[in-house]
């Protein structure tokens, strides 16, 4: 572990959370082998049969690696990125507006697109704000300790900030990839092409998340409330919007268009360094970290 940290984070992330997944995969809710299906609550099976594998993998395997690699000062500095809550408004102002703008005209290109174009209506807005504070606990909170709060600062200090998001990015989309095989993405009605063009827009949307946590000085709840935004209007507000469109399949399409565009646009604007000071890799390397 103390050879190869991230090795490691990775590996424990994935096998703990695809070992809690599998039921939920093999149950009625996916791939039928298992005669049990998971009772719904919040509307969704997903409550018991996804989050508490997406919150035992990255998390814990950020705080065990971390532990054991770094001890008590490299914990102190993974928990003060956690709770890095100070930056300035305009950050929390931009991520909650900013996302739900690109996720809707970066719509606009797909055949139809324009002319479905609705504007929500007041039960979606209502519900707006109690998603994304759900969405912030939940998966913000079960994700971002561990593949920005833990991976992006040893990646970047590496390899550097664009080589480190390259590597981060895929795993990160390929970490969903069981999932595909369930109700989460209306299994059965899945192709592998649509898998893959998941896991390939994670890689721009990590450029842009890596981005945004170097600028904020590594804050995690702008990261968080950014991972948050993205979930929240694909899951509530772009269906709204967009009512003949395919809820999984054309959301992926425009999320791969919208970060991809985002990312060409921030690694030109920042030379490929995308906010990255190697003052925040020195303070990291001083703790010992590898």
């Amino acid at each position: 572990m103390r050879k190869h940290p991230l090795l490691t984070y990775f590996t424990l992330s994935y096998g703990i959370t695809w070992l809690c997944w599998l039921p939920y995969i093999l149950s009625e809710t996916g791939l039928g082998l298992l005669p049990i299906r998971y009772p719904e609550i919040l509307g969704s099976s997903q409550t018991l049969g996804v989050l508490p594998g997406g919150y035992l993998g990255p998390i814990t395997a950020a705080f065990i690696v971390t532990a054991v690699v770094d001890g008590r000062a490299g914990l102190r500095l993974w928990a003060k990125r956690l709770v890095r809550w100070r930056v300035s408004p305009r950050w929390y102002l931009g991520v909650l507006l900013v996302v739900p703008v690109v996720a809707v005209v970066s719509t606009f290109p797909l055949p139809g697109a324009l002319a479905d174009f609705r504007i929500p209506g007041a039960t979606v807005l209502l519900l707006y704000v109690p998603m994304l504070v759900m969405q912030f606990l939940t998966t913000g909170l079960a994700e971002e300790p561990g593949w920005r709060d833990f991976a992006q600062p040893r990646l970047q200090a590496r390899y550097g900030p664009l080589a480190g998001s390259l590597i981060l990015g895929p795993l990160w989309g390929a970490w969903h990839v069981p999932l595909f095989f369930s109700e989460w993405a209306d299994w059965p009605n899945v192709d592998w092409l649509m898998m893959a063009e998941f896991v390939s827009s994670a890689i721009p949307l990590s450029l842009v998340m890596a981005w945004v946590f170097n600028r904020t000085n590594e804050s995690l709840p702008v990261v968080m409330l950014f991972h948050a935004s993205v979930n929240t209007v694909y899951s509530l507000v772009w269906e709204a919007c967009f009512p003949s469109l395919d809820a999984f399949g054309d959301s992926v399409h425009t999320l791969a268009i919208g970060s991809g565009v985002a990312a060409v646009v921030l690694l030109i604007a920042t030379r490929g360094r995308l906010g990255y000071e190697p003052i925040a890799a020195r303070e990291f390397q001083n703790t010992g970290a590898r």
